[in-house]
């Protein structure tokens, strides 16, 4: 059986959050869906807050303490994220930012993202596509076309007429699975590869 990383990212600044409750039930839908298509999943999940004063530091003097340096590699490792971001005055919070700003900007390059969001009203889910999604296509991320947002009437069964929560959680983590298991393990090119002429990878192709 197969084995894909999955690193679940979560903005959340409280304790507990709603933003990880979100994060772990979008991880726990992407292990079962995955587990369908015969995938094993080892997933890790980074809360940004315990990183807090270490992001500020890198920012300041470019260097990664231990523990920011380890979730750093983390991600940079991972076959696919799960981002859940708490909504700042119709954006995600400016930690998760920070966070993403200090990750090489090549190490999320083909990488499968769901995006996700709390907060305290539906009008916010819009930030999931006019802020989320830009920022990792910025980044040139595959993002899951269902973004998950969940507001404080989610937390049930959801409003009246609308899908509930945990059916979105279901057809977002299945999008993702279906991403992550239509990709080989080695996503990225190895560096004496992608150092080749262009004609040598070209005839490289065309052996196969």
């Amino acid at each position: 059986m197969e084995t894909r990383r999955v690193v679940v990212v979560s903005g959340g600044m409280g304790t507990p959050s709603s933003s990880r409750m979100l994060a772990d039930q979008l991880g726990e839908a992407a292990r079962r869906e995955l587990q369908r298509a015969d995938v094993h999943t080892d997933i890790t999940t980074i809360e940004l807050r315990e990183l807090a004063v270490d992001i500020a530091n890198n920012m300041v003097t470019g260097f990664a303490p231990p523990a920011l340096a380890d979730a750093l590699q983390s991600v940079a490792d991972a076959d696919a994220l799960i981002v859940v971001s708490p909504v700042f005055s119709g954006s995600y919070s400016g930690l998760l930012k920070s966070f993403f700003d200090v990750l090489d900007n090549t190490a999320l390059d083909s990488v499968p993202v769901l995006i996700a969001a709390t907060g305290g009203s539906v009008r916010h889910s819009l930030m999931l596509d006019h802020a989320m999604r830009p920022l990792f296509t910025y980044l040139r991320a595959r993002v899951v076309s269902t973004g998950v947002y969940a507001g404080p009437e989610d937390w049930g069964t959801g409003s009246d007429g609308a899908p509930a929560l945990d059916q979105r959680v279901t057809r977002a983590a299945g999008e993702l699975a279906g991403m992550i298991a239509g990709t080989t393990t080695a996503r990225r090119p190895n560096s004496a590869q992608a150092s080749l002429p262009f004609e040598q990878l070209l005839a490289q192709v065309q052996g196969r």
